[in-house]
């Protein structure tokens, strides 16, 4: 990966910075995070980054080589580097299991009506056999039980039942309404993903990502409700598209031994007023 010396970056990019990292300092704040956390945490993400993608013939880096790079002390980074940065190992499987379960809801045949949308599910097999929300679940992972599933389903809105009392999948719950560590998680993981895509592209490495957008200004409230529930529909139809196909890919993948990838295909909406100027 190219490297740059220190002088000082273009003000194009500075300006793109201050506007990337503006929403992430309000969330930041509400968070009640102080500054010396900040400071800590990008320390140890220079160094990783330097780490992992700034090496010299794909050989590890010397502490005083990514102290050069980051500008972080050398005795930091010998610190951060033999640092273990905690993960929630029970939260990311319970999120990988949400995922998988609403993916297969949405994308495997058995559980869709004529229209492509997603059935009630009668919530036993007694009652739907294999097209219940208990055998959705134990596709998926036998050793959970669909009731424990169902309850923790029910407190973030991700389903409710219905007038007969089948689990009935909210069509937009691809992340959940509720539970702040829910959404932490894929604020994370979409964000991530999302400016990964743009760096990459900003690098200038190959091939580019899709990231593509339609932006307009002077529009009037009425407009912006009517754009977003136009957004809404037709993200949602490509995302199950995306999905559907991929769950497809997947099977067939799985038969031969090539490298490994993981994907995101993601959809946004965002507004707000123009009065509302930036802060320089």
């Amino acid at each position: 990966m190219t490297e740059h010396n220190h002088s000082s970056p273009s003000p194009a990019f500075v300006q793109a910075l201050r506007l990337l990292l503006r929403p992430i300092a309000r969330v930041v704040l509400s968070q009640g995070i102080p500054l010396a956390y900040l400071t800590e945490l990008l320390k140890s993400l220079l160094v990783e980054e330097a780490d992992r993608h700034f090496r010299i013939d794909h050989k590890p880096s010397t502490d005083s080589r990514i102290s050069l790079l980051t500008g972080v002390h050398r005795k930091d980074v010998n610190r951060l580097r033999n640092e273990v940065t905690p993960v929630d190992a029970k939260l990311v499987t319970k999120v990988s299991l949400g995922g998988q379960l609403v993916a297969q809801w949405l994308g495997n045949p058995q559980y869709l009506n004529e229209a492509g949308q997603p059935k009630p599910l009668p919530r036993y097999k007694s009652e739907g056999g294999q097209t219940s929300f208990e055998a959705l679940v134990a596709g998926v992972n036998s050793d959970i039980r669909s009731r424990v599933v169902l309850d923790e389903w029910m407190r973030l809105g991700v389903v409710h039942l219905d007038a007969e009392k089948r689990v009935c999948l909210n069509i937009q719950a691809f992340v959940s309404s509720k539970g702040f560590d829910e959404k932490a998680f894929y604020f994370g993981h979409n964000l991530h993903d999302h400016a990964a895509a743009a760096a990459h592209n900003l690098m200038g490495l190959e091939p580019p990502f899709m990231e593509r957008s339609v932006h307009y200004t002077g529009l009037s409230s009425e407009t912006i409700a009517q754009l977003a529930a136009e957004s809404k529909d037709l993200g949602m139809k490509a995302l199950i598209a995306v999905n559907k196909t991929a769950m497809e890919r997947e099977k067939t993948d799985a038969v031969n031994e090539a490298p490994r990838q993981r994907m995101t295909f993601g959809i946004y909406f965002y507004a707000e007023p123009e009065a509302i100027q930036p802060v320089k």
